[in-house]
């Protein structure tokens, strides 16, 4: 059974569903099995970032299901985001072409400003965060924002969005914009629903993708005083429970 999709406000479609890549950098042989049995399981759905550290395991198990012949490109939906180390407008097509060359392929389907601040620049042999963690107070991501519609305008991407971006933000974007945004992707799960923000991208036409969807349970911050991640709180163990699903499924349901 194939995955629904939802029509973006360009004409592409994007499925629901699909495999986030996050946390993986540091034993990359496992993302590209997990890309793999994704594919085999009917995902066509790929989020991606060059901060993540894994495009070229990403693309090489894509790639190497192309080959295979069980999915073509046209098939697949893969996104990747711009790092805040890059947000000069110069710096923006580089950028998409390196994580293209990652890849192994000629466009993505999806290219986001993965957060609205950008960092001091730093060479890659010195690592992907910038040593002071200064932030680069004369980067307007209103400037990215025309590096990114340049992208589309060379074929690098179909589609360009937003991702951690509020209301004042994308307002911003919006009202500079030759090309508007598709997609802002933010957090969203049962603990932090963001209704004021979804119903604002609604009124705007722009599609909310929801990010550690099950609540992030292994992220790396979390603290013995959190709160329940998701898939941990009693109320969905009781639905669970109710309805004979997973957690997962019962929170997945709640966002889809």
């Amino acid at each position: 059974m194939a995955i629904p999709t939802i029509t973006l406000n360009n004409g592409y479609k994007v499925p629901v569903l699909g495999l986030g890549t996050w946390q993986s950098a540091d034993n990359p042989g496992v993302v590209e099995q997990a890309v793999r049995d994704a594919i085999d399981a009917g995902y066509r759905h790929f989020d991606c970032a060059y901060i993540y550290r894994n495009e070229k395991e990403v693309g090489k198990a894509l790639r190497d299901k192309i080959a295979e012949g069980v999915v073509k490109r046209e098939d697949l939906f893969i996104t990747t985001k711009l790092w805040n180390t890059t947000h000069r407008k110069e710096q923006v097509i580089p950028a998409c072409k390196t994580s293209l060359k990652n890849f192994g392929f000629d466009y993505v389907d999806l290219y986001l400003i993965h957060w609205p601040m950008s960092y001091d620049e730093v060479k890659e042999e010195d690592g992907f965060w910038p040593k002071t963690k200064d932030l680069y107070e004369n980067v307007d991501y209103c400037d990215t924002w025309q590096g990114m519609e340049e992208c589309v305008k060379l074929g690098l991407t179909k589609s360009i969005g937003l991702s951690n971006f509020n209301s004042q933000q994308i307002d911003r974007i919006l009202s500079i914009a030759q090309i508007k945004p598709v997609m802002n992707q933010i957090e969203c799960h049962p603990n932090l629903n963001q209704k004021k923000l979804r119903d604002f991208c609604k009124q705007r036409d722009i599609v909310i993708t929801a990010y550690s969807p099950l609540g992030s349970p292994k992220r790396n911050w979390a603290k013995p005083t959190d709160p329940q991640v998701a898939i941990e709180a009693s109320e969905i163990l009781e639905i669970s429970k109710k309805y004979e699903k997973t957690p997962a499924q019962v929170v997945l349901r709640y966002l889809v």
